[in-house]
């Protein structure tokens, strides 16, 4: 897994929660370190989770970049985010994500919705 926020707090709390639930779990703080991160790690992570409002390069702008690539197409992508307007929901979906979760969310939910994404669920927006 790799958790891909600009707030520090927010990070952990995604962190610690999928780390509880069996996930291994890496941290980057914008699009351009996620980018980094993907073209650097030895091992891909399966899922990622992406804010949308970040610093050097947005959640929509990540996930298009993740989609574009073959070799990264596969990683599953949940954007877990404050913009919850419509529009921006099908920003998110229209580039690509698997799910998409505003905040706050349920730590539990969450889990199941990685969960969900990483069995092959159909890509949905949730608001829970």
């Amino acid at each position: 897994m790799l958790v891909v926020d600009d707030t520090a707090s927010i990070r952990f709390l995604i962190r610690t929660n999928l780390e509880l639930a069996g996930f291994d779990v890496d941290e980057a703080v914008d699009g351009v370190d996620c980018l980094d991160f993907l073209r650097n790690a030895e091992e891909l992570p399966d899922a990622i989770t992406v804010d949308v409002m970040m610093p050097r390069m947005d959640g929509v702008s990540t996930v298009a970049a993740i989609r574009s690539n073959p070799q990264w197409q596969h990683m599953s992508i949940v954007m877990v985010t404050t913009q919850g307007h419509p529009a921006d929901i099908q920003r998110g979906m229209s580039a690509g994500v698997d799910s998409y979760l505003t905040k706050p969310f349920d730590p539990d939910h969450l889990i199941s919705t990685i969960r969900n994404v990483l069995a092959g669920a159909e890509p949905r927006a949730e608001n829970p």
